[in-house]
């Protein structure tokens, strides 16, 4: 089933499984189960560490555990995983043949400290960009602490009826303990901070007692990581604090425009900006966002950046990179079928809709996209367009065009969502200029209209545009002094990653450039004297 180069590079990853592994295979007379033997038995084959052993009882089938042999350590993957899963797949063989995963210390022991009985189960596809994320963090917690803490990854796609049965028309979509856990992309962090109930005093405790930073950046996407970059080369205290980092690019399939890398996937550049901020040896602070700035009371001071956890962060400057979300409808119903039908991912989600009908809300090149995707997928496809033609891209408006399975109904605005209470049946439009609605028979709504500033924590303090964007000048300056923003979160034009890189080196230069003008004022307790 690998390619040989495949097959190369697995065989060297296994050179690091410090301890024997079983794979405990589950299998029936199917297809899928031949696919899975074949799999199971060419990466025995690459290793003497690994084993494969066809005797497993588990009642799902296809599956296999990867075990530590004579031990409770394990990891469960139901379904083969493939796709996006097959870097979860190499990380599992590896964590449960003793190489350590990397993570911090203080949530490595968070981990182990679990006391209660928790079983994990994640409901994934492999063509979701998102799902590795929860996979892979599930499977650390259930080798860290394999006494209390287990996890099955679930591949949707093939364990259909479970799917159907659940009402499951998201991914990632994980169950604790048999009971709905939680949907969407999650870090260790943030599942931590939903199963721990001690999670967010020790996370605070922790971002407390840090010392101020010179440079303070809040978000973790190509504009917070350029801006770190550039900073720590200085010589400059840095700290880095974000929800997840990466931020957009985790949500980005395929990146083909960026110079110098004809082609990659966002998790692997947000993976890869990771690694490089933490070379330089930034403090990174993730499963946090912040909820007040606080300006410095005196040119040169400490500007106080108050998170949600109730921690607080300080710096001498603060470069604000926290980019955009998706725009919502704002219609009946769009909320309460959130993960029921609603969603924003195609990649992620389009699977679960094999052979349906969706619709997708906006006709811009993110759109036609995302229909031109679907189109493959599902039965047939439907895209709504406020305006009265498509914005996208010509090339992309003659594919779809060409596509039996595609219509395209312009100048309509979405009035709601309906549903039966459980998942969505349909879709309610009406012309944008007013007149009689129209329903629409449906299985799934994919939103694609566009984006918002993250920057409601801020409105009050910095000033902001019409559009809720950051205003800064052309050295991302703000109306704070000592303040800076980058990227998508401002008011400078063309939201791309190239930019967003740009402007975070921008922010920082201009960081470094007030250090070195405002002096610092004198350090107290609280405020130790820093390098400049």
């Amino acid at each position: 089933m690998l390619d040989p180069a495949l097959k190369d590079q697995l065989r060297t990853y296994l050179t690091n499984v410090r301890q024997p592994i079983e794979l405990v295979s589950s299998l029936d007379d199917s297809a899928k189960s031949m696919e899975m033997a074949e799999l199971l038995d060419e990466i025995a084959g690459l290793s003497e560490q690994v084993t494969h052993v066809r005797n497993g009882g588990d009642a799902r089938r296809p599956s296999f555990r990867i075990v530590r042999a004579g031990t409770d350590v394990h990891v469960t993957f139901a379904g083969i995983p493939l796709g996006h899963e097959f870097t979860s797949l190499v990380l599992a063989l590896l964590h449960v043949g003793g190489h350590p995963p990397k993570v911090d210390e203080d949530t490595a022991e968070q981990v182990k400290a679990l006391a209660k009985p928790l079983h994990f189960e994640t409901y994934m596809s492999l063509s979701c960009q998102n799902c590795p994320d929860v996979v892979q963090a599930l499977n650390i917690m259930s080798v860290l602490n394999p006494e209390h803490i287990s996890h099955t990854a679930i591949e949707g796609g093939l364990f259909q009826d479970e799917v159907a049965d659940k009402g499951i028309q998201a991914v990632p979509t994980v169950y604790l303990n048999g009971e709905l856990f939680d949907s969407g992309r999650m870090s260790l962090e943030q599942i931590l901070g939903k199963v721990d109930e001690h999670a967010d005093t020790k996370a605070a405790a922790k971002i407390d007692a840090m010392a101020p930073f010179e440079v303070l950046i809040i978000g973790g996407g190509p504009a917070g990581a350029s801006a770190a970059i550039y900073t720590a080369r200085k010589g400059i205290r840095t700290g880095i604090v974000a929800e997840r980092f990466g931020g957009q690019l985790n949500d980005t399939m395929a990146i083909e425009n960026y110079p110098s890398v004809s082609h990659t996937e966002g998790p692997r550049m947000a993976a890869d900006l990771e690694a490089h901020v933490r070379s330089y040896g930034v403090e990174v602070v993730l499963g946090q966002h912040a909820a007040k700035l606080v300006p410095a009371e005196q040119p040169g001071g400490y500007h106080r950046v108050e998170l949600a956890s109730g921690a607080t962060l300080q710096g001498r400057t603060v470069i604000i990179a926290t980019g955009a979300r998706w725009r919502t409808m704002g219609c009946t119903g769009e909320e309460d079928y959130r993960n029921k039908g609603v969603t924003f991912c195609p990649h992620c989600d389009g699977p679960l809709f094999k052979g349906k009908r969706v619709a997708v809300i906006g006709g811009g090149n993110s759109g036609i996209e995302a229909a031109i995707d679907l189109a493959g997928i599902v039965g047939h496809v439907t895209v709504v367009e406020f305006l009265d033609q498509l914005r996208a891209d010509d090339v992309l408006v003659d594919k779809l065009a060409s596509l039996p399975n595609t219509e395209v109904r312009l100048g309509r605005r979405t009035t709601a969502v309906v549903g039966d209470g459980a998942k969505v049946t349909g879709l309610t439009t009406e012309p944008r200029e007013g007149g009689d609605a129209e329903s629409i028979d449906l299985d799934g709504v994919f939103v694609q209209i566009g984006l918002l500033p993250n920057a409601e924590w801020v409105k009050g303090t910095l000033e902001v545009s019409d559009r809720g964007e950051i205003v800064v000048d052309e050295r991302c300056v703000t109306s704070v002094p000592g303040v800076f923003a980058a990227g998508d979160v401002t008011v400078i034009p063309f939201k791309q990653i190239t930019i967003a890189s740009g402007t975070g080196a921008t922010a920082a230069l201009s960081a470094f450039d007030y250090l070195i003008r405002t002096p610092a004022p004198e350090p107290t307790a609280k405020e130790p004297a820093l390098a400049g």
